[in-house]
């Protein structure tokens, strides 16, 4: 096992990932403005297409960080687009309920979802999306979708980069996540944003902050909301992945390993 990982199994998680949120909300001038050039210039941050891309107008670096993109950059097509910028690190169709982490490594979805309901999605399709540090870390809707409920399960904030996918098993249905059941009468799916070692905090657009650590959350609605393809779902404050979920199998137009961008059509 990678000594990397070994390690993680010691780090107290949240302890390290509430110390690092403290740091990015910071608003100290000199500090978030030295933070966002090392940060840029580490992971190579491609700022064309951000709304701002002059790097002291970020009053944060967790500002930076969830950055949105200028208004129009972006087609979304196709019957099911990205969530997501970032790379494919498993997709293809379940056996019964069984998803592919890793080659050799799969999981259950009633552990992923933490429930016993999953009979809708049995032999379904997935996709699971890895969101690197350079990445746009908004989450938009795959599809135009009723939303009625969703909710946060904790956990713990395992990274999710490749050396760790691929030596933890089950390691989505370990750390922190937050479901959401999209109802579509096509193809109905679940989203689900899982949090990651250093994520300070998952944010969807109904809440003002991101969901405490620790707490099972449960949001749910008198009346459906019908949110449009595109439109955004939340975003990660740092990390990490997004999976999804569908009922019905289709034919993947991507595969392991290839770079996609939100809005770009998936199948």
């Amino acid at each position: 096992m990678h000594p990397f990982v070994i390690l993680q199994y010691l780090l107290p998680h949240h302890l390290i990932s509430r110390t690092v949120a403290i740091l990015a909300k910071s608003r100290i001038r000199w500090m978030k403005n030295l933070i966002i050039r090392q940060f840029i210039r580490i992971y190579q941050v491609d700022l064309t297409e951000a709304r701002s891309g002059e790097i002291y107008a970020y009053e944060s670096f967790n500002d930076f960080f969830t950055r949105k993109l200028q208004p129009g950059c972006r087609t979304v097509s196709g019957t099911i687009c990205s969530p997501a910028d970032g790379e494919i690190s498993a997709v293809g169709h379940m056996s019964e309920d069984r998803l592919i982490q890793a080659k050799g490594i799969t999981y259950s979805l009633q552990q992923l979802l933490a429930t016993d309901t999953v009979d809708d999605y049995i032999d379904g399709s997935f996709i699971t999306i890895y969101l690197a540090p350079k990445d746009y870390h908004r989450v938009h809707f795959p599809l135009t979708a009723e939303i009625s409920a969703s909710r946060y399960i904790p956990g713990r904030l395992f990274s999710v980069n490749a050396a760790t996918t691929h030596s933890v098993n089950g390691l989505f249905t370990r750390n922190e996540r937050l479901v959401c059941n999209l109802n579509n009468k096509v193809q109905p799916m679940v989203l689900v944003m899982v949090g990651a070692m250093i994520v300070a905090g998952i944010k969807p657009v109904w809440r003002t902050s991101a969901y405490p650590p620790g707490h099972l959350t449960e949001d749910q609605w008198d009346q459906m909301t019908t949110c449009q393809q595109g439109s955004e779902l939340g975003h990660f404050e740092l990390g990490s992945t997004v999976i999804l979920v569908l009922k019905n199998r289709v034919s993947w137009t991507v595969t392991t390993g290839d770079t996609v961008r939100m809005g770009q059509p998936l199948c």
